[in-house]
């Protein structure tokens, strides 16, 4: 038993031995990872402090910056770039349609596209170009007399206009396609002219012009070109929902060939509901015979190119006597002069700007002369830039 004491003793004093070690590594292993994080914490101290010199010295820099040169090359900038704007929609588009001379052949199955530009001229007035180009993936390329092939849709800079407003009186003068009304059934083609509007008062404006058709003998007026129209037209609104729209004008008839000379119009357009858009057409010529045309239209929704998903149906009812207005807009042959019948059609947006359209129409032609039915079927797709 004498010898037990020191031998505990020894292993006691080994194993503080051990712990002290133990306790002194963990000690310096701290030590190490603090030096570790102090001497990175000092590096970021030292990036930020370069950086916040770089600040400082651009701030210096702009300090010393003319600010009236900053404005002044920021202006000019912009005013170059709000000088000339460009727009317009490229389209495919087929045809199924009756064969000659009821429907139009295969001129419509073609790739268009549509190229307008507006070119500031000053705060008052802008130069206004438009050009069309139609290629037809088919042989024939036109229902036109002649070998006129797509003469006005060839690439060429077709219509050239300016437009200003002086004085709070607006100016149109050149070439374009000219509209009337709210379906341009009294008139929607291309002409050279002239046109003044001043708003008379709030919602109501009032339109003179002067018009010399470019292709009058395309829809209604018989040698249209060799005439000339002037006329008035009245739009604003009578209530919240209620439009309308008034025209008159007069023309010269060469040899009779117009077979008129007097022509006006009376139009309203309802926005029945949110979701429902009524519009009717009533145009009289003084042509003797077949003088009136007529356009009713119903829309349920409108579409929004900005909403892809969004959608219109509408339908259609056309009654255009021979002699019954001046040119109205025959949308591509499908609404052609002479005519009566319904169309049934919708729109929707497959993505932004990005719209299809396909319409179905039964029609009567040539009542006039010889009465032919018409079945044609319409789709195309609009790409919008």
């Amino acid at each position: 038993m004498k010898h037990s004491l020191p031998k505990l003793t020894t292993t006691y004093l080994a194993v503080l031995s051990c712990l002290s070690f133990s306790a002194l590594a963990a000690e310096n292993s701290t030590t190490a990872e603090t030096n570790a994080q102090i001497k990175k914490i000092e590096q970021l101290q030292n990036q930020y402090e370069v950086q916040l010199k770089e600040l400082e010295a651009l701030k210096a820099q702009y300090k010393n910056t003319n600010p009236n040169e900053e404005s002044a090359s920021y202006q000019s900038l912009k005013e170059l770039m709000d000088r000339v704007s460009l727009f317009g929609f490229f389209r495919a588009k087929y045809d199924h349609d009756d064969n000659d001379p009821t429907g139009s052949g295969t001129n419509n199955k073609h790739f268009y596209m549509d190229l307008e530009g507006k070119l500031k001229v000053s705060e008052i007035w802008d130069a206004r170009f438009q050009i069309e180009t139609r290629k037809g993936y088919t042989v024939n390329q036109s229902w036109r007399d002649g070998d006129s092939g797509s003469s006005d849709q060839d690439g060429t800079l077709q219509r050239i206009w300016v437009e200003g407003r002086p004085a709070n009186i607006g100016v149109t003068l050149g070439t374009k396609w000219w509209g009337y009304g709210f379906q341009a059934v009294p008139f929607g083609h291309a002409a050279d002219g002239i046109q003044l509007d001043y708003d008379v008062v709030s919602d109501w404006n009032a339109k003179v012009f002067w018009l010399r058709p470019r292709q009058g003998d395309l829809v209604t007026m018989p040698n249209g070109q060799e005439t000339q129209i002037a006329g008035l037209n009245v739009t604003g609104s009578l209530l919240d929902n209620l439009q309308t729209s008034l025209t008159y004008a007069t023309n010269e008839n060469h040899g009779d060939d117009q077979k008129m000379d007097n022509m006006g119009a009376f139009e309203l357009q309802l926005q029945a509901t949110s979701d429902i858009l009524l519009r009717g057409a009533f145009v009289m010529t003084d042509a003797d015979d077949y003088n009136t045309s007529q356009e009713y239209r119903i829309d349920y929704k409108q579409t929004d190119l900005e909403k892809a998903g969004s959608y219109s149906l509408y339908t259609r009812y056309i009654d255009f006597e021979r002699y019954g207005d001046y040119s109205h807009d025959d949308e591509w042959g499908s609404l052609p002069g002479d005519a009566k019948g319904w169309i049934f059609g919708a729109k929707y947006v497959l993505a932004r700007n990005i719209i299809w359209e396909t319409f179905y129409s039964v029609q009567q032609r040539n009542r006039a002369t010889e009465e032919h039915n018409r079945d044609l079927f319409r789709t195309q797709i609009d790409f919008h830039f």
